[in-house]
């Protein structure tokens, strides 16, 4: 059974930063995919990041730049920092793992609100 739980969320200020994490249950080479979408109310999930099992990671416009994922293999850990966030990034972020048999996995959620 795989879990993953995020942490890191939180009340920033426009221009601030944060850095999310998801704890993985399993080694993280277990999963051909992993990474961060995000939801806002009323809003379609969206893909914030990607990273594969030999490093290549990916992102789209909206964040590229701004976002970098990145992970401690050691640790089954993947990281989520959030640069010069706007009001527009606020959203539950959560981390997802595919696994080998292209099911997707969800962490709970963690909240990141970016007002002033």
């Amino acid at each position: 059974q795989v879990q993953l739980v995020e942490s890191g969320g939180g009340l920033v200020q426009p221009g601030e930063s944060l850095r999310l994490s998801c704890a993985a249950s399993t080694s993280i080479f277990d999963f051909i995919a992993m990474g961060w979408y995000r939801q806002s109310p009323q809003k379609q999930r969206v893909l914030v990041s990607t990273i594969s099992p030999d490093g290549t990671t990916s992102y789209p416009l909206s964040v590229k730049g701004r976002f970098t994922v990145s992970r401690d293999n050691a640790k089954n850990l993947v990281y989520l920092q959030m640069n010069s966030l706007t009001p527009e990034d606020t959203a539950v972020y959560y981390c997802y793992a595919m696994t080998r048999d292209f099911s997707m996995h969800w962490g709970q959620g963690t909240q990141v609100t970016v007002s002033s």
